[in-house]
């Protein structure tokens, strides 16, 4: 394959050297296991987190004249994923061997596809951000392919004192994996195209992206060079399953890269793995070849052939996109900083179009994102475990739109229901917490702070901005049940006129 460069050398990605600056150019594969229920080849469970080895069909475990049978479903999964990449869809694609010996291998070989796969050249777009002013760069990141392959299974150094045990229930399980083209260029670039990969599988419903689980994890080019020269020699980084670790070893490999060259050494092209707890990469195996996996046509399983009836039938059934979905909300009035957010996972996006049904959605919006967003990452938890729901928040919203109650006591219900659960109205009702809408209350209290402080009234007149001090005190005063709005209108009224 022939690199080529497409992309301008940008300073504020470059790497500080004692030199110079270096550039640095990542190439990322992406594992990712297709959502189904069997595996590539065999009828066995894809269950997560069953007991070792009970998910292992005679074929998964390699027993003699067991043939593989190919799955259509994780085909259709990988064609999805495919138009979700604006990639080619290759009507006909070969498996091949590619022979190495494993313990987690009973075959010793792995279904793969290297010549022919079933995807071809795509492009994403991602969004690197914010910055300070709140706004996101657009980079287009090119997609070699998407192949399908076997997963491994797992071995397990650490059970016991002197053997390794083997859990073959990975083993057979439908991977995708989904090459890019060498055009990332920083950290927060390579974050950014792995999150916007897992939202747009997650979108489609072809992987669930849980990379704690082992379910999407990514191998890491990594090189540098001197900006805009030629590509430099790559080492891997193998098997990241955490976007924060992937930054991590990223940067680690960058310095690590950058201090050989700038001491008269050469980088030796290498598999190196990432040690999470000392924050470091270490060589693992010198970097192998298509050649030393001696790689040839698998001759149990025909070159797999479909048409452009069978690629239609699918694309009438792919969902709203994050890109087409971020360019939606943006046209029904959001910010590009708060459509990114909500669209960057599907379930945040679900939740929040259920908020913002019938509603004002810049407001629904806001609330999601700052106060429901907000306490569940303070409290540790994902959308899907929200202890307020989409209607609840969409109830509170309505009662703050009707004037029934201000933004601070919203904020006082939106606490309660996290807590207790129930009906914001009847919270409201049943509680008392109303704002106080009578003008004549209102104005008394606004009479008795003024009348309390005439020096502060002389100020307030001289610099008008005074008047929020006015505002807070009236607002103590009724116990922050005032109408703000009715709050303010009064105090301009009675100071400067």
């Amino acid at each position: 394959m022939t690199l080529v460069d497409v992309r301008t050398p940008n300073p504020k990605n470059f790497f500080p050297g004692e030199d110079h600056d270096w550039e640095l150019v990542i190439g990322l594969e992406v594992h990712a296991q297709i959502t189904s229920n069997a595996k590539l080849f065999s009828g066995a469970s894809t269950e997560f987190g069953k007991e070792q080895n009970a998910n292992v069909s005679l074929v998964d475990a390699a027993m003699p004249g067991m043939l593989p049978v190919i799955n259509e479903e994780c085909v259709r999964q990988a064609v999805r994923t495919g138009l979700g990449l604006n990639a080619q869809i290759n009507k006909r694609s070969v498996f091949d061997r590619k022979n190495y010996f494993y313990p987690d291998l009973p075959q010793g070989y792995q279904i793969s596809q290297l010549y022919h796969p079933i995807v071809g050249e795509g492009e994403i777009a991602i969004q690197v951000g914010p910055d300070k002013e709140g706004n996101f760069e657009s980079v287009d990141i090119g997609i070699e392919r998407l192949h399908l392959e076997q997963d491994a299974g797992k071995s397990m150094h650490d059970q016991h004192p002197t053997m390794s045990f083997v859990d073959l229930n990975r083993s057979g399980v439908a991977l995708m994996e989904i090459v890019s083209k060498p055009d990332i260029r920083s950290i927060d670039e390579a974050k950014a195209y792995v999150n916007k990969l897992r939202s747009i599988v997650r979108y489609l419903g072809t992987c669930d992206g849980n990379m704690d689980q082992g379910s999407m994890r990514a191998d890491v080019n990594v090189s540098v060079r001197k900006p805009g020269g030629e590509f430099g020699t790559r080492c891997e980084i193998k098997n990241v399953n955490s976007i924060r670790f992937m930054g991590q070893a990223i940067e680690y490999e960058a310095r690590r890269q950058i201090d050989i060259l700038e001491d008269g050494g050469k980088i030796d092209q290498e598999t190196r793995l990432f040690d999470a707890v000392k924050g470091e990469t270490r060589s693992m195996r010198s970097k192998e070849e298509a050649h030393d996996y001696r790689y040839f046509p698998d001759p149990d399983l025909l070159p797999l052939e479909f048409d452009d009836a069978f690629i239609e039938e699918i694309r009438v059934t792919l969902p709203e996109l994050p890109d087409e979905k971020r360019a939606r909300f943006i046209s029904e009035g959001l910010s590009e900083y708060d459509a990114s957010i909500l669209v960057s996972d599907k379930a945040i996006a679900d939740y929040y179009e259920q908020v913002a049904e019938g509603r004002d959605a810049k407001m629904a919006a806001n609330w999601t994102i700052n106060d429901l967003l907000g306490a569940l990452n303070k409290a540790g938890k994902g959308i899907e475990d929200s202890p307020v729901s989409a209607g609840q928040l969409g109830a509170i919203v309505d009662l703050i739109k009707a004037d029934t109650i201000n933004g601070k006591i919203a904020k006082d219900v939106f606490e309660i229901v996290w807590n207790e659960g129930g009906d914001p109205a009847k919270i409201v009702d049943e509680r008392g917490m109303a704002q106080v809408t009578d003008t004549g209350a209102i104005e008394a209290a606004v009479d008795a702070i003024i009348s309390a402080n005439p020096d502060k009234v002389e100020q307030a007149r001289e610099k008008p901005s005074m008047i929020g001090w006015f505002v807070g005190q009236v607002m103590k005063e009724t116990g922050g049940k005032a109408n703000p709005k009715a709050v303010n209108e009064l105090l301009r009224k009675k100071i400067e006129g």
